[in-house]
């Protein structure tokens, strides 16, 4: 599919609050064609999403443990992780500990995989991945772990207000990137 049918396709799902204020733009290079073009989404005019540069507004993380030490994610921790901590450790550690290794845990797993996420989204086509959100189901793009098809997902008039607001938690655990499309949602709702 040529980029300016592609680019109308997916301009035609946006939310009418963002309709004007997200924009996908592309460029490409004639006399260089082993050079491929650049993708990005801007909002107000601003390139916010640009899937090969990490200098732009969106917070790029180069390691494991700066998302570790980025006091603003916050990691819920449910009773099942807590419990799974005090059986491997066979009950010998105090219970403020627990909680303690517990988040641990879990932002070591979130670490790894924010930054497969990341390094998946600087390596993909925008166009292989945006032809794949128009053919498969809202739901599925919502659940992918797949960072563009989630904020693809966000901005689609197909999301209800009501399904907006009962994400929140879903999204504390997401990448920068689609926390700041799913607040630019919420801002609209």
């Amino acid at each position: 599919m040529s980029w300016s049918k592609l680019k109308q396709n997916l301009e035609s799902f946006l939310c009418p609050a963002l309709l004007g204020r997200v924009e996908y733009r592309a460029t490409s290079y004639r006399y260089l064609p082993d050079k491929a073009g650049l993708c990005y989404i801007s909002v107000d005019k601003k390139n916010v999403l640009n899937m090969s540069d990490t200098t732009n507004l969106i917070r790029w993380y180069q390691s494991e443990q700066e998302i570790k030490n980025d006091s603003g994610i916050q990691i819920p921790i449910s009773n099942e992780e807590i419990e799974a901590v005090r059986k491997d450790t066979k009950g010998t550690v105090p219970e403020d500990r627990l909680k303690v290794i517990a988040r641990g845990r879990k932002i070591s797993e979130l670490a790894k995989a924010l930054l497969l996420a990341q390094s998946s989204l600087s390596k993909s086509n925008f166009g292989v991945v945006a032809n794949k959100f128009l053919s498969t189901s809202i739901e599925e793009s919502l659940e992918s772990n797949d960072i563009l098809l989630n904020i693809l997902a966000l901005v689609d008039k197909r999301v209800g207000k009501k399904r907006i607001l009962n994400m929140s938690e879903k999204m504390k655990l997401k990448h920068p990137a689609v926390q700041y499309f799913y607040e630019l949602r919420l801002s609209t709702v």
